[in-house]
């Protein structure tokens, strides 16, 4: 297909902005610990961050007003005696903080009327304690989180393969989930009635938050490192995780239906080794994310059961940890519509803002639907006994104007209505169609709607229905699968660094490969394979290959028609002139038919493997057989090129089979480490082994 239509979307150009480094929260201490979680987190008023503190754990609370170089000494929130792993914000209190600790305990904080970090040389900086304290868990707690619509309720996990779900104000957990290894991260539905959790055992499941019981599971990505999960819209959430050869990964789900494997499949993200880690905006359906190690953040538009990429912040300074502001804090009429702030070098923390580029000084309700409005929707007591509500959302146009939030200008939000229920006739439709060909006939309508959506192009909908489609699709497929076999096969040569070898005997003429198939059969002149090269349809190395073809075709040609040219210069018989004009030919037509039908078959046959690029050498002993005895000594010492080169070609093939073993023994060796080198991310934010001692070469616990 020659080209390919753009998916029109509000956001497609939107765009990633820095901050200036004197406008950012500088001279900040980041917690070294090892343990995955994302460091800092962010509501209209504070940021808060673990802090890199001794004699106990501590985290530190900077107010957003508080711009540039921070002191060397500030105060700490203090009162864990050890590492604090996670602190979380609540959304219906922005003065109320929850942390998780190395210790086992959860603190409940609450940010001082009077709060400041700046003091005078003579005043004494007073840390804060905590308001209370959970207990419950029997090993370190690694997460927290707050309910999206019920006030006072608390989420938590534990290195005990627990998550609980606490009553803040009773100080009392009501349930408590068991998993079967360590929780890496969960995520709440939007009315918060169920909770999606990721664990090390490679599991993803989704738990019923009143019945305490999982309601589907299954298994998640196949990498040792951890993954993280996000829900998204209705019943869909996203996770990112690794391969088992350590590829970073995407992958949509069912929530519904966890064992039946991601939609679409897993989708490659790149190779880096950070834990990708995700937040979903869903006023405007976008995915965000940003690696650890990575200064990138990728943003994807989401729907119709698919993420679209918009487009990519790239930045030189990676970040360890990230948090997002709430839409209700945003710069409304900037056209902001999502603020991130990452950790840079441990040293200060950046704030990154997404803008739509428009100039319109007017609200733009377009790009701003309603959003969360930070009001609960049920108190925790009444969530507890079984009740329970959509979000509370306002109108953006009240936050661009200035005014308060209240319970007066907030309402329920809707219930999403997604195309994910059309996709359930699908199960149906198989069963009917058994035979190959109504199996056929849904792919086609698939693609159906897709195509008569585009009216802008003009066209109608007749010119895009029934077999036409099928007719279209079936011949771009035709098209374009040599090229994809060719590009293979190269790769395979790429990959095992024979390539520039191949490349090389291709412009020597001891490798005859014949590449037919994008001409159609025809006999090509060499301009016009020249602009196959440049046009993209063979590789540069075939374009070699085919001109050197068509000279040996020129040379033949020229050889059969020296003695025609002889044999007319003697004194015979017209008759007899004209029998050798006519039966001479003949031999030449079949010498030059023979080859062209065996090009046309042999891109079929020559991308399994090397042995079978080996196979037409054969052909060539045949087939460039002397009709003269004047060629016959040529044609011998073709034969003996022909040999060495055959034993050229398997000595290649023989040495990319030995690399090939190398690597399945080295991926059968990284699979055979324990996750203690890949369970938790080093301090140092490098891909290193964080259970290997200062100055030794080897890990304690295996080979790495």
């Amino acid at each position: 297909m020659s080209g390919r239509f753009v998916r029109s979307s509000k956001y497609r150009h939107v765009y990633g902005q820095s901050t200036k480094k004197e406008l950012c929260y500088d001279n900040v201490r980041v917690s070294n610990n090892a343990w995955d979680s994302n460091l800092l987190k962010v509501n209209p008023e504070y940021i808060s961050l673990n802090w890199e503190a001794s004699g106990g754990g501590a985290f530190a609370v900077i107010p957003l007003s508080h711009k540039g170089k921070l002191p060397d000494q500030i105060p700490l929130f203090r009162g864990h005696t050890s590492a604090v792993l996670d602190t979380d914000f609540n959304p219906f209190n922005d003065q109320v903080i929850a942390s998780a600790s190395d210790d086992g305990k959860i603190g409940l904080w609450k940010v001082p009327d009077d709060y400041k970090i700046v003091y005078e040389p003579e005043e004494e900086i007073e840390d804060v304690a905590p308001v209370a304290k959970l207990s419950g868990h029997q090993r370190k707690v690694g997460h927290v989180k707050f309910h999206p619509t019920a006030n006072n309720v608390l989420a938590s996990s534990s290195a005990d393969y627990t998550v609980k779900l606490w009553d803040v104000e009773a100080q009392k957990a009501h349930q408590s989930l068991a998993h079967k290894d360590i929780i890496t991260s969960f995520d709440y539905n939007q009315d918060g009635t169920l909770l999606v959790t990721t664990s090390r055992d490679k599991q993803i499941r989704v738990w019923d938050l009143r019945t305490g019981e999982i309601v589907s599971s299954g298994p998640g990505h196949t990498g040792a490192k951890n993954s993280r999960v996000v829900w998204l819209d209705s019943d869909r959430i996203a996770t990112t995780g690794f391969s088992k050869l350590s590829d970073r990964q995407l992958a949509l789900w069912n929530a519904s239906d966890i064992a039946a494997g991601p939609i679409g499949g897993f989708r490659y993200l790149d190779s880096s080794s950070g834990i990708c880690m995700p937040f979903f905006d869903h006023d405007t359906k976008t995915l965000f994310l940003a690696g650890k190690g990575d200064g990138n953040i990728r943003y994807y538009e989401y729907g119709n059961d698919d993420f679209f990429e918009l487009s990519e912040y790239q930045s030189t300074d990676p970040q360890r940890g990230i948090a997002f502001m709430p839409k209700r804090a945003l710069n409304i009429k900037g056209n902001e519509i999502v603020r991130a702030y990452k950790t840079v070098k441990d040293s200060y923390v950046e704030p990154v803002g997404f803008y739509v580029p428009r100039r319109a000084e007017t609200f733009q309700s377009d790009i701003y639907p309603d959003c969360y409005a930070g009001v609960p929707s049920v108190e925790a007591s009444d969530f507890f006994e079984g009740k329970s509500a959509r979000p509370y959302v306002v109108d953006v146009e009240i936050l661009y104007e200035d005014k308060p939030i209240t319970k007066d200008n907030v309402h329920e939000a809707a219930e999403d209505k997604t195309e994910f229920k059309k996709e359930e006739p699908k199960p149906a439709a198989a069963p009917v169609s058994k035979s190959a060909e109504p199996k056929a006939e849904p792919e086609a309508k698939e693609d159906k709607p897709d195509l008569q959506s585009k009216g802008s192009f003009g066209t109608s909908s007749s010119a895009f229905s029934g077999d036409k489609v099928n007719s279209m699709l079936a011949k771009a497929s035709e098209e374009e699968e040599p090229r994809k076999k060719d590009d293979d096969n190269n790769d395979e040569w790429e990959n095992s660094g024979l390539l520039a070898t191949r490349n090389r005997l291709a412009k020597t003429g001891k490798i005859e490969v014949v590449h037919q198939a994008a001409s159609g059969g025809k006999t090509l002149t060499e301009k016009e394979i020249g602009a196959m090269v440049k046009s993209g349809k063979i590789s540069s190395s075939e374009g070699a290959k085919a001109v050197e073809k068509v000279r040996e075709e020129e040379k033949k040609a020229a050889e059969v028609e020296k003695p025609a040219e002889k044999e007319v210069e003697k004194p015979e018989p017209v008759e007899k002139r004209a029998e050798k004009e006519v039966e001479k030919p003949e031999p030449v037509e079949k010498e030059v038919e023979k080859p062209v039908e065996k090009k046309v078959e042999e891109p079929e046959t020559s991308t399994n493997g090397k042995e079978e690029e080996i196979k037409p050498l054969p052909l060539l002993k045949e087939e460039s057989l002397p009709q003269t005895d004047s060629t016959s000594a040529a044609s011998g010492e073709s034969d003996k090129r022909i040999s060495s080169l055959e034993e050229l070609v398997h000595s290649l093939v023989s040495q990319v089979k030995s690399q090939q073993e190398t690597i399945q023994q080295l991926s059968k060796k990284l699979d055979a480490c324990t996750d203690c080198c890949a369970a938790e991310e080093p301090a140092s934010g490098k891909n290193e082994c964080a259970n290997r001692p200062e100055g030794a070469e080897q890990c304690d616990n295996c080979d790495c």
